[in-house]
């Protein structure tokens, strides 16, 4: 039987960062935002007004898993809610549970959190994989542990790339027209300059290197700055006040993981477009890209792209993320587009939250009827 314990501070969580490395590299589907680095980077950002609940399982006394959660006040049309959920705020395509066994350490996590003194009003499982050993896990451990009237509900679809096979048959299977457009693209470039794509993802501090190359990166947001992105309201861009620091943090710890992969595109030694990713044992997450206007005929940000997916086969990374949103300009690159869902359980017994069930319901109800309309 596992034993629970939780943690509540980040200090005391670091104390584990061994065991947390060892079982996330076992952990199915992982990637660079289930990091305890990435963690630490988020929390010291944006932990404030949130409560951190990680749960470390136990069998036998030694820890088997992690399951990282947080108590945040979310806005809703019918007020505040105090939510239970994971601490990744859609900067990632999915997250769950560290370990080898998904559907074990959520069912002993879900269970602890029932039982124990509640400070949520709303359960929320969010970025689950669609795919149906996942979602057997979440509905599984939501049913063990007396959750049964969870609602499961879409929550967001994501362009992937599966770099099994090689270049070639990949390459293959795109879209002649595409082919031709990108092979144009590069004879544009070869008019305009000499182009080169330099990749840089170095190994982890402890393997001796670590190195951020702070300059690569500057580059990167000075092409964000110049781009279309630059005039975004989101938010999101990396030289945008409300996150530049946090994403230079996460940069640096990246770096220092080994878990950074910085792609540029140079024409005639001058960097014109760029690709920023994190890497997680062959798990690439695209964060952001970009290019400078200057360029834009040439279709520069199409041939980098080209050029890292090329690399990426040639290194054996196996997955290549490109994170939701913008999916007409991905969809030429994607071999698959997955779902992410999100799995809610509201607490009952309190009226607002009741009434918040009776909506998401009608929501769902809505949103059925609306893709049956539709043909989707």
């Amino acid at each position: 039987m596992s034993d629970v314990v939780e943690i509540n501070e980040l200090d005391a969580l670091a104390d584990f960062r061994s065991q947390w490395e060892s079982l996330l590299a076992q952990t199915p589907g992982a990637d660079f935002f289930r990091t305890l680095d990435w963690l630490e980077v988020y929390w010291r950002h944006y932990g404030a007004g949130q409560q951190l609940r990680v749960l470390m399982v136990l069998e036998a006394g030694e820890p088997v898993g992690f399951v990282p959660l947080v108590v945040r006040r979310e806005q809703t049309k019918l007020g505040r809610f105090r939510v239970l959920t994971y601490p990744l705020d859609d900067w990632g395509s999915f997250y769950g549970l560290v370990g080898a066994d998904p559907g074990g350490l959520l069912a002993a996590g879900v269970e602890y959190v029932l039982s124990a003194k509640r400070d949520w009003d709303v359960l929320e499982i969010r970025w689950a994989d669609a795919s149906d050993s996942a979602d057997n896990h979440v509905t599984g451990a939501l049913r063990r542990a007396g959750a049964r009237r969870s609602r499961r509900r879409l929550h967001t679809e994501i362009p992937l790339t599966r770099l099994d096979g090689t270049w070639d048959a990949y390459w293959a299977g795109r879209q002649g027209s595409w082919r031709s457009v990108f092979r144009r693209n590069e004879k544009k470039l070869a008019r305009a300059g000499s182009f080169e794509h330099v990749r840089h993802r170095p190994a982890s501090a402890a393997e001796g290197d670590g190195d951020p190359r702070w300059d690569l990166y500057a580059e990167c947001e000075r092409l964000a700055a110049s781009s279309w992105q630059g005039g975004s309201t989101s938010g999101t861009t990396l030289t945008h006040e409300p996150v530049r620091d946090f994403l230079r943090d996460v940069h640096a710890a990246a770096a220092r993981t080994g878990c950074l992969d910085v792609n540029l595109l140079s024409v005639d030694g001058r960097h014109a477009a760029f690709v920023y990713n994190y890497v997680y044992q062959g798990y690439v997450s695209s964060l952001r890209l970009g290019f400078d206007p200057e360029f834009r005929d040439c279709g520069v940000g199409t041939v980098l792209m080209g050029h890292l997916l090329r690399d990426s086969f040639a290194r054996g990374d196996r997955l290549f993320d490109f994170l939701p949103g913008s999916l007409s300009a991905k969809r030429r690159w994607q071999t698959s587009l997955a779902q992410s869902y999100r799995f809610t359980y509201c607490r009952p017994g309190l009226g607002r939250v009741r009434l918040l069930s009776i909506k998401r319901r009608l929501d769902d109800w809505l949103l059925t009827r609306s893709l049956a309309a539709s043909g989707g």
